[in-house]
């Protein structure tokens, strides 16, 4: 672990991620012509943005920095996988994948973790036992819409409140377990090849977590808030429909029982990977 490694790490403790992450959302929603186009523009500039990808290239079309932040992209870019595959729910990295554990545990960056830590319950313990998962973050560069793998019905949101640390390589390396520990959303699907969840994990400037059928994500209070919907609203998706979008960079675990295949034995650590294309066969 290098020095810098460490530093990182401790500035991160210190600082407070929520205020932090609050008083940049304020920024990324100002309407200003002037400020956010500038934002814009510099952001565009810095992370290299294929524009050519994008559904409206108009910087005027966009209200604040945070619209284009979750721009969409044109229609047909991303083609998808086909319904026999799982599709990556989004564009990014991959950071750790495989098997779960006989004991449900992830590993990630050489730190290992329960699955009942990530989920927040020990309820699914034995719908994931001897399971597979697939970790893909989130740079500010990626398109950061979250699409849902296979077709599928929504059955129960639950929201827990964490921290919100980075989850860059630095970060995920030095602290324990940050999947797990960082604030995050998780959906529980079913599908006819079996129930699979996924999780939307915060970070640090991320100010909240918004979905196409609940909107903003904000629950109250501090402890661990669900909603169900077994009887109703019923939310059902293709694949590739929308499911979440990120305010900022982050991450997105999915977990899949031992029922379903799995993700492709090719899949390795630091690859790129776009949204829509097979991750695996179901």
């Amino acid at each position: 672990m290098s020095l810098m490694q460490n530093l990182n790490t401790l500035i991160q403790y210190g600082l407070p991620g929520h205020m932090l992450s609050r008083a940049v959302g304020q920024l990324a929603f100002c309407e200003i012509p002037q400020v956010k186009n500038t934002l814009i523009q510099q952001f565009i500039k810095r992370f290299e943005i294929q524009m050519d990808e994008v559904a409206e290239p108009s910087l005027d079309a966009y209200p604040h920095f945070n619209a284009f932040f979750t721009r969409a992209l044109k229609a047909g870019i991303r083609p998808l996988a086909g319904t026999d595959q799982i599709a990556s729910p989004a564009d990014g990295t991959i950071f750790s994948g495989g098997q779960l554990s006989g004991d449900t545990r992830l590993t990630a960056k050489g730190h290992h973790f329960a699955l009942a830590e990530l989920l927040g319950s020990h309820e699914y313990d034995k719908t994931y036992h001897e399971g597979h998962y697939l970790t893909i973050y989130l740079s500010p560069k990626d398109y950061h819409r979250v699409h849902c793998p296979i077709d599928a019905e929504l059955k129960q949101m639950v929201h827990v409140p964490g921290r919100l640390f980075s989850v860059n390589e630095s970060t995920t390396t030095t602290i324990p377990a940050v999947f797990a520990r960082n604030e995050r959303v998780i959906l529980h699907f079913k599908s006819e090849h079996g129930p699979f969840c996924m999780v939307l994990v915060g970070a640090m400037l991320v100010a909240s977590v918004e979905t196409p059928f609940a909107g903003l994500i904000t629950p109250p209070g501090r402890g661990v808030t669900e909603w169900n919907y077994h009887r109703g609203p019923h939310h059902k998706f293709a694949q590739g429909d929308e499911v979440g979008r990120f305010q900022y960079g982050s991450t997105v675990i999915t977990v899949l029982p031992q029922s379903i295949k799995g993700f492709s034995s090719e899949l390795t650590d630091g690859q790129s990977v776009k949204m829509g294309e097979s991750l695996g066969q179901l």
